[in-house]
């Protein structure tokens, strides 16, 4: 691999000379307003090659003041301020302060740190230990960058002198966003993704032909159930057949061709079933001689073919890393694969001291992927902070269990605080546990609202995840789930191009409301995007209502849910209820969501119809952007169409599609849906009359836009008030469906549909002591906003 191509990840190391304080063996350097690099150098060697962590310290000199003494050093910015005595680092020697009243001195645990991520989720069972982030309660944070390897000026890859300090602190209080754009700027943004990436993945560790691969994909296409990748696991390559002499079948590169016979043919019918495919790699074991390309990559790095010796997997090798990609992953990719999925699990240490593997793998992988101007794609594990500029993650083998699925979504939005946005979970879990039809949907749905939403299963033919495996209700439900993901990826696609300018896709909720103590209460509910914010459902229903709570907190302002239609007045907490059939994913006041079409589930293009949800309570605006798939993150053309809702005039405005053509549909279809009862009067599309259709709680208005490129208008008047109160008819179908006592029911709808102010019937249900479930569910509704 050239240097030329080690290079494409730009780096600028070196830090403003104004940035800069130093002494003889220490080293300061004002990054920005709210950070610091904070070096000790025994030897008085300072680094300023990039590191893993940190590749653009070249950044504008803050404004900052220095006040200097016998006995110490002082830096005030506006939001820190830095008091060292000029020694080796010490906890009596090196404090920062911050002015929302944090307090960090050298050495020390930070118990108020948010917590980031982990490098796995391998047999993980529930809740497990988080490396920490850039977001911190107290409002500092520190990343210790000291052990990180470095690449030097032609960006190839070098150690650490041993025994310097190299620390980063994030003095940014509780703008927790602002801090996350500091590590960005500092380490690297993430990438623009392909957009088939954010549609369904279907993987499991199975080993499948030819025609039982295809006949599944054709059975998914019979049921309509979308998917965009195609993953094939490790049996893919020689594993059974490999010659005992060489070890495992864990490593391989070659075909087994017993399985499937023609790849070229196999990865070809994929595709023209609109697939996007990656095939699994453990590349620890090194190229051993029964590869179909062991000689060639033998003489490539000067051993001799005839030798019968295993080359090993070293990519601190120049020329090793040269035939890796050139003669074992390109001739594969000739023949159709779109990407790999790096699957190392072997320690983080190589010949290279201080160079971990994972690390190299993330790193030429994303490169390579990107040459010729590509639009990148690398699927890995995690490996430290930075790794955000390498695509998406992959968590690693979780097991079933209800512990696993209740702390996926903290572990995911808390990745945020590390600026790691792209996580692929084993969705339904990968190993172990029991069967749970439940589980296995709640884990489904949760997957919609994931970054990435990838099936998976172990090598166990009782842990499936086809729909059709299960009895009636799961198997509508995680087919309306698969189907929905592929309608959100207009919204996700535009996240994702919002994602690579600084806010991850998902992120928890005390990034929007830092200062509300009720945002740290919530870790199992998250923002998905600027316009939506899930509570997912994680425990079981309730054996008398049949349906799931979820504890949520709802910021000020008024939400629906997406799917039920229903509108809560934020500011508070809030019990929620859903049946197996949702979860609650609620839409901000003006909030405006594009989907796909119902029928338009492509992932892998830009769709001819488009469905917008909207929020109508407040105004609100939305850019769309859609691109044309190409370019490496530098080059992108992109398309934006801006989206208007003014409550007061109840116009929707769709701006015209700016950018290049040949991008977007010339025409398209648009149907505007107001999550509100109908209106009283007609519907105008640019001044003309047009059909209103719909049902209580959610009416349409379809615009078919002959020229993208012009403004269409679409005006509804809507009644007074927009949302009438059906709650009487919603606590009916929840007292109805309720396996419990007929005349305490009874009792209850009394309650209900008497007259009288909402605490007084509160009171009276709680003084039936009804199961907690069942009084849970009444009030949620009886609470819920009525107009």
């Amino acid at each position: 691999m050239t240097t030329a191509a080690l290079s494409r990840i730009p780096a600028h190391p070196r830090a403003q000379d104004a940035s800069v304080l130093r002494g003889d063996h220490w080293r300061v350097t004002v990054l920005t307003e709210g950070l610091l690099r904070l070096e000790w150098s025994e030897d008085g060697g300072f680094e300023d090659r990039a590191s893993s962590f940190a590749l653009h310290r070249d950044r504008p000199t803050p404004e900052f003041t220095v006040r200097e003494s016998d006995d110490a050093l002082e830096v005030s910015t506006g939001r820190l301020h830095l008091l060292y005595d000029r020694r080796e680092f010490s906890a009596n020697g090196l404090v920062v302060t911050a002015p929302a009243g944090g307090r960090w001195r050298f050495g020390e645990r930070r118990p108020d740190n948010l917590g980031g991520t982990a490098r796995t989720l391998d047999d993980a069972d529930g809740r497990i230990p988080l490396e920490d982030g850039v977001a911190a309660r107290d409002g500092i944070a520190v990343i210790d960058d000291s052990a990180s390897f470095l690449f030097d000026e032609e960006g190839w890859v070098a150690s650490r002198e041993p025994g310097r300090l190299d620390l980063y602190v994030f003095a940014y209080g509780h703008d927790y966003g602002e801090a996350v754009q500091a590590l960005y700027a500092l380490s690297g943004r993430p990438p623009v993704l392909p957009r088939w990436a954010l549609g369904n993945w279907w993987s499991r560790y199975h080993a499948y032909t030819t025609d039982t691969y295809l006949d599944l994909f054709d059975r998914f296409d019979a049921e309509k159930l979308p998917f965009s990748v195609a993953v094939i696991d490790m049996d893919w390559h020689r594993v059974d057949s490999v010659p005992p002499r060489y070890g495992t079948g864990w490593t391989g590169y070659s075909w087994e061709r017993e399985l499937i016979p023609d790849p070229a043919a196999f990865l070809g019918e994929l595709h023209r079933r609109g697939l996007r495919t990656t095939l699994n790699l453990h590349p620890a074991d090194g190229v051993r001689p029964f590869e179909d390309a062991y000689p060639e990559v033998a003489r490539a790095v000067g051993v001799d073919p005839a030798s019968d010796a295993t080359i090993p997997f070293d990519l601190t090798d120049r020329a090793f890393l040269d035939a890796y990609f050139r003669l074992l992953h390109h001739p594969l990719e000739d023949q159709g694969v779109d990407f790999w999925w790096v699957d190392w699990q072997q320690g983080s240490t190589s010949r290279i001291p201080d160079v971990d593997p994972l690390w190299l793998l993330n790193h030429f992988h994303f490169l390579d992927s990107g040459r010729e101007g590509r639009r990148p794609m690398a699927f890995s594990r995690y490996a430290g902070p930075g790794s955000q500029r390498y695509g998406v993650g992959f968590s690693g083998d979780t097991v079933v269990s209800w512990e696993s699925l209740a702390f996926q979504p903290e572990f995911t939005a808390s990745s945020a605080n590390i600026g790691y946005g792209w996580w692929s979970h084993d969705i339904g879990g990968h190993t172990r546990g029991v069967r749970d039809d439940e589980l296995a949907t709640r884990w489904i749905q949760l997957g919609v609202f994931s970054p990435i939403l990838r099936l998976h299963s172990a090598n166990n033919p009782f842990i499936r995840k086809e729909p059709w495996q299960f009895p009636s209700e799961p198997r509508q439900a995680m087919g309306d789930a698969l189907r929905f993901r592929h309608r959100l990826v207009p919204y996700l696609h535009t996240m994702n191009h919002v994602a690579a300018t600084g806010t991850p896709l998902v992120r928890p909720m005390y990034h929007v409301a830092p200062e509300r103590h009720e945002a740290y209460d919530v870790p199992n509910q998250f923002t998905f995007g600027s316009e939506l914010i899930v509570a997912p459902v994680t425990t079981r229903r309730d054996e008398v209502t049949l349906l799931s709570s979820t504890p949520a907190w709802l910021p000020p302002g008024t939400w629906t849910d997406i799917f039920t239609g229903t509108v809560y007045d934020g500011d508070r907490h809030i019990e929620l209820h859903r049946g197996l059939d949702g979860v609650p994913a609620l839409l901000r006041g003006g909030g405006i969501l594009p989907l796909t079409g119902p029928d338009d589930l492509d992932a892998t293009r830009n769709p001819d119809h488009l469905e917008l949800l909207v929020a109508p309570s407040d105004s609100g605006t939305f850019t769309l952007v859609e691109d044309d798939g190409q370019g490496d993150g530098t080059n992108l053309r992109t398309v934006t169409t801006r989206l208007e809702w003014n409550a007061e005039s109840g116009a929707l405005r769709i701006g015209p599609a700016d950018g290049p053509d040949g991008i977007v549909p010339a025409a398209r279809t648009w149907t505007v849906t107001f999550l509100a009862d109908l209106p009283t009067g007609t519907a105008l599309v640019d001044g003309e009359p047009s059909e209103i259709t719909g049902r209580p709680g959610r009416f349409s208005v379809t615009v078919e836009a002959a020229d993208t490129s012009g403004v269409t208008r679409v005006e509804v008047k809507l009644g007074s008030p927009l949302h009438p109160d059906r709650t009487r008819d919603t606590i009916q179908g929840i007292l109805a469906a309720a396996q419990f006592d007929n005349p305490t029911k009874l009792e209850m709808w009394r309650i209900v549909t008497s007259p009288g102010p909402l605490t007084s019937k509160i009171s009276a249900l709680h003084a039936l002591r009804v199961p907690a479930g069942l009084l849970g569910a009444v009030v949620e509704q009886l609470t819920a906003r009525e107009g």
